[in-house]
């Protein structure tokens, strides 16, 4: 009778362990961790990172190979200014040559914002654990708003200057005069074909 009731006890918590094992895989998979694989960690530096936010996808070459870990400021002596250092951990097999372009990007126009890593050629060095690599900084929405507007100040004056008769275009748009002279050559080519291919006869230079 003891015997028995150890067995079942012994069934129980066999029972339990297992599901206790998956309920810890269930979790590690919801929440994204990097249990399974190892990997390093390497840091870009942004004067703007444009929203990026910890747990962001790292994308190698177009394909995920880690995410965002931490993000901190830092002071740079040398450009006596504040910078973004961003913490991203990869897996263990990349090799980010120090030649590659980083820059922050977005999926879609309103999309998540990752880090995008598009490989260099120079494979003879490349990132170790804890260096830093120098991004590119994305363009601000406001510098786009105003460039955007340089645009259309311009566009706007170049239509008034066409309309005003004024440059090539305008010219070309109202000016009879050239319609005129065009006219009048090609006239003058339809009568005398021949001048088409006559070569202007260069006179001697006097000594």
């Amino acid at each position: 009778m003891i015997f028995g009731k150890t067995k079942l006890e012994l069934k129980v918590g066999v029972f339990a362990l297992l599901g206790l094992i998956i309920l810890v895989i269930f979790v590690l998979s919801i929440g994204n961790f990097k249990t399974w694989t190892s990997g390093y960690r390497v840091s870009f530096i942004y004067n703007f990172a444009d929203g990026i936010k910890l747990g962001a996808p790292v994308r190698f070459a177009g394909i995920d190979a880690g995410e965002v870990k931490d993000i901190k400021f830092i002071f740079d002596p040398q450009e006596s200014r504040t910078m973004v250092q961003v913490i991203c951990w990869v897996r263990r097999e990349l090799r980010i040559p120090v030649d590659s372009a980083v820059w922050v990007n977005t999926l879609g126009l309103l999309g998540e914002k990752y880090i995008e890593i598009m490989p260099g050629r120079d494979y003879t060095h490349c990132l170790v654990a804890e260096q830093s690599l120098e991004g590119i900084d994305p363009i601000p929405m406001h510098e786009i708003v105003r460039l955007a507007k340089d645009i259309t100040e311009n566009l706007d004056e170049s239509i008034v200057r066409i309309k005003n008769k004024e440059g090539t275009i305008g010219r070309l748009l109202y000016d009879d005069t050239i319609y005129k002279e065009l006219e009048a050559l090609i006239i003058d080519v339809r009568k005398h074909p021949w001048k088409l291919f006559r070569k202007t006869k260069e006179k001697p230079e006097k000594k």
